[in-house]
């Protein structure tokens, strides 16, 4: 028996003009592309297995994106900071030093 969600998303016209500009836009990571189609499909009434599928992706990650958005709207679609150490070199300086016999 398939799964429903609690979470119903209905959306605002703001909210749904601004996640089909994230979706279409192709500059952005592909993470906030996926996170904004992920709405989409929700708000079309999509259960997460079907949305799963679509975007070749698991349903827990499509679970957890419907429950943020659903608690704190778009928001709840961006990066937290995450716990541990920071990274001793960003990634800019990583690449920079590759190739330099360093």
């Amino acid at each position: 028996m398939p799964r429903t969600s609690p979470y119903n998303i209905v959306l605002t016209e703001d909210e749904d003009r601004e996640l089909r500009r994230r979706a279409a836009k192709y500059t952005l990571p592909y993470y906030e592309v996926l996170r904004a189609k992920m709405i989409l499909m929700a708000a079309q009434g999509m259960a997460n297995d079907d949305i799963a599928r679509a975007l070749a992706t698991r349903r827990e990650v499509v679970s957890q994106w419907r429950k943020r958005f659903f608690e704190r709207r778009i928001s709840g679609l961006e990066e937290l900071p995450r716990p541990g150490r920071p990274a001793a070199f960003s990634p800019s300086n990583r690449r920079g030093r590759q190739g330099t016999g360093v």
